[in-house]
């Protein structure tokens, strides 16, 4: 898959952060907030997937669910998706009822559930998974989160482009008043949260096109610093 990767100077406001403003600072000094932003494609996914059955006995629901699951993990090793990548989670049971007015609540059946939580290397191997859950007995897709899989060297480009930025704007307000920087005094760091594509949830019947939606995703890898620069006396 081919991945496209901008790196970019955001420009904001030079006003000041509210922890920088709190900083009782009594020589000369100028601050100053600085923003990189990198954009790229995804490269991975980590999919949630559902299996619910209802059937007379507990018993039956919960070899249902659990045949559907086996199925479904054996087909995803078959494809290449290693152990470490499949996470089933514990079975759910509880009873259902039909509720009908005045009258006493009657027992259908009971109802499984399991979830399976899949992390996929290779995105474009994803509707391929996807398609293969149907013919499993997986009822539901709960989520899909498009994500980047290099993504520390990605904060590592943002919060270098944050910090040129911060002083390339320090060096042109210092220029404008005729200024020398002399240093830096503080630095305050705003932790990168990169944000993973979030694809609702569907029914494994709607016969989604997941890839024509992750095709042209972008994320977005935003980091900032706040900078107390020393101004020469």
């Amino acid at each position: 898959m081919n991945k496209h990767l901008l790196a970019i100077f955001v420009g904001t406001s030079t006003l000041l952060s509210a922890g920088v403003m709190a900083a009782d600072v009594s020589f000369p000094h100028l601050e100053t907030t600085g923003v990189g932003e990198v954009i790229t494609q995804p490269d991975m996914a980590v999919f949630s997937v559902q299996v619910s059955e209802i059937r007379k006995t507990a018993k039956e629901a919960k070899e249902a669910v659990d045949s559907a699951v086996a199925s479904f993990n054996e087909r995803l090793s078959r494809d290449g998706v290693v152990r470490t990548d499949i996470n089933s989670s514990n079975i759910s049971l509880r009873p259902e009822y039909n509720y009908q007015k005045d009258q006493e609540p009657s027992l259908i059946g009971y109802r499984a559930n399991r979830h399976i939580t899949v992390t996929v290397r290779d995105l474009d191997k994803l509707n391929t998974y996807l398609d293969g859950a149907l013919g499993d007995g997986i009822n539901n897709i709960n989520n899909i989160e498009l994500k980047v899989s290099n993504e520390s060297e990605f904060i590592e480009l943002a919060r270098q482009a944050a910090i040129s930025n911060a002083k390339e704007k320090a060096q042109s307000l210092a220029k404008g008043f005729e200024e020398e920087i002399e240093g830096v005094w503080k630095i305050t760091y705003r932790t990168a949260q990169p944000r993973p594509i979030l694809m609702r949830a569907m029914a494994m019947d709607a016969s989604p096109n997941i890839e024509s939606t992750y095709q042209d995703a972008q994320i977005v890898i935003r980091d900032q610093v706040d900078v107390v620069f020393r101004l020469e006396d």
